[in-house]
């Protein structure tokens, strides 16, 4: 795997671990409980910070991973709590792992920002289209997918073809567009929704824009 960075600069980050995959231009909404990370939307809120999801799989911190911005606290709770709107930005290879940023209760790290290909094959995203299209008619998944003039891209729908974990986090690791493309039109190729959805797709799309509330890994 090639983990060839933007620069050579080395940034700190605050990082947020969790049991799931943020894609570039995702919006990911979280139910923000423990203490040491109502303290970080704090910091992102009132100090315009970001940080960063590294993807934890099986108990184990990997080191590719998204940055997020903050976009809004959606609603705040009396215990402290919060609902918070955030949005994926940059991916990251994390070079050092902090279980506490200096000062702070949340964790921290060093990473570097890994270049990414945008720009993707309009060809190849039409049958990639076509095909989610009516991989989601047959399995009755009331989802919309974008055109390619509206300004579809992989990312938009990786969460929504029956990935599993490991499967999102290969896919995050692919930065040029073409291996994106492929990695995806071969796992749709040979879907057979004929066979019902042990994939759970249509369940998947259902939770698209619920607060996640999720326990964060303690390492």
């Amino acid at each position: 795997m090639d983990f060839r960075c933007e620069d050579d600069m080395e940034q700190q980050l605050a990082l947020f671990p969790l049991q799931l995959v943020v894609f570039p231009g995702e919006s990911l909404n979280l139910h923000i409980f423990e203490p040491r990370y109502r303290q970080l939307v704090t910091d992102a809120e009132e100090q315009g910070i970001r940080f960063g999801v590294p993807t934890v799989i099986e108990g184990r911190l990997q080191p590719v991973g998204t940055e997020v911005s903050l976009t809004e606290v959606a609603q705040r709770y009396p215990g402290g709590e919060s609902d918070v709107r955030t949005r994926g930005e940059r991916v990251f290879y994390l070079q050092e792992y902090d279980r506490t940023a200096p000062g702070k209760l949340y964790p921290g790290g060093r990473v570097r920002y890994l270049p990414v290909e945008e720009e993707e094959d309009p060809a190849v995203n039409d049958r990639i289209i076509a095909l989610t299209r009516e991989i989601y008619r047959q399995l009755k998944v009331s989802r919309e997918v974008r055109s390619v003039d509206e300004g579809f891209r992989t990312y938009e729908i990786a969460h929504y073809v029956g990935f599993t974990l490991t499967q999102e986090y290969e896919f995050l690791k692919l930065r040029a567009a073409n291996k994106r493309q492929h990695y995806l039109l071969a796992h749709l190729r040979q879907m057979k929704p004929h066979l019902g959805d042990p994939l759970r797709i249509r369940e998947r799309a259902q939770l698209n824009g619920h607060f996640k509330d999720l326990k964060p890994p303690d390492f």
